[in-house]
């Protein structure tokens, strides 16, 4: 009988996995079928390096998205990642356990927070904060780069916190055996054999940053426009489907699909440059 359960249970993974891998294949191929058409008629070079976006003049340059995009996931990496490694750090080394109780709870619900919410946060404080004192509208690409950096913090500290407390004590005590300080055997010891679990955390932290669309809407200033400065507003590639798709049609509509496949192929570049990162590292 309980052969007969581990071999059904095998079955059963199995096919979560061929769904799993099945339903990739059938979103791919839904943007590849429905984008690339609409690319090759617009022209890959005004597609993709197009400085203007007006639909009414059938005109579909995407540039100004890519670059905002790249601009506010560059930011927010600049501010999460940082912040979310020495938190994850204080949390599973240094933080008593008193304190840990509330802190870990705290970290948990902020990766509950809808978006949504992140937005209204940003619209209603960041946005005013930064008009009043660092300057510009406060619709800006600053503005969201810093609350994106705050949405990854949850999934960073999480993941790279694990990580830590993955790592065997023996490491930790053999170090302080060896005479190192409780700094160093932490930084040059137990995070080098972290390494990869927090590297784990960053891939996910800028996938989440990358993907996110309702908080960056709200506060983004959502300018299909090249972006100068940090104080200016800037579309992203989600905005820009998100904003557009509802009232969208023939060949408006399929451009913004094939910004999907721009997307895709974004997020495709950024895993595949991760990983060649990690393995670099591991050699």
């Amino acid at each position: 009988m309980r052969k007969y359960k581990e071999s059904l249970m095998k079955y059963v993974f199995l096919l979560a996995a061929c769904i799993s891998i099945l339903a990739v294949v059938l979103i791919c191929y839904f943007l590849f079928v429905n984008g690339i058409p609409a690319i090759k008629e617009i022209g890959v070079t005004d597609f993709i390096f197009g400085k203007v976006w007006k639909p009414s003049l059938n005109k579909y340059g995407i540039l100004p998205m890519i670059l905002g995009s790249i601009y506010v996931t560059a930011g927010a990496i600049i501010v999460g990642v940082p912040i979310g490694i020495l938190m994850a750090v204080f949390m599973a080394k240094y933080c008593p356990k008193k304190l840990y109780r509330f802190i870990k709870p705290a970290v948990d619900l902020l990766a509950g927070i809808p978006s949504i919410v992140y937005g209204f946060f940003g619209l209603v404080v960041m946005v005013p904060f930064i008009r009043e004192n660092v300057g510009g509208q406060g619709y800006s690409m600053l503005t969201a780069s810093l609350l994106l950096g705050i949405m990854i913090l949850p999934t960073i500290i999480g993941v790279s916190e694990a990580a830590i407390r993955a790592v065997p004590d023996s490491y930790y005590e053999g170090a302080l055996a060896l005479g190192a300080t409780h700094e160093r055997s932490i930084f040059k010891t137990v995070l080098p054999a972290a390494k990869s679990g927090i590297f784990a955390a960053v891939v996910l932290g800028v996938g989440r940053a990358v993907g996110e669309t309702m908080a960056v809407i709200m506060i983004a200033g959502n300018q299909p426009i090249m972006p100068k400065s940090i104080y200016e507003g800037v579309r992203t590639l989600t905005s820009n489907i998100v904003m557009e798709m509802g009232y969208a049609t023939d060949l408006h509509r399929e451009a913004l699909i094939a910004t999907g496949v721009v997307l895709f192929v974004f997020i495709l570049i950024i895993n595949i440059s991760f990983s060649l990162i990690k393995r670099r590292g591991e050699k």
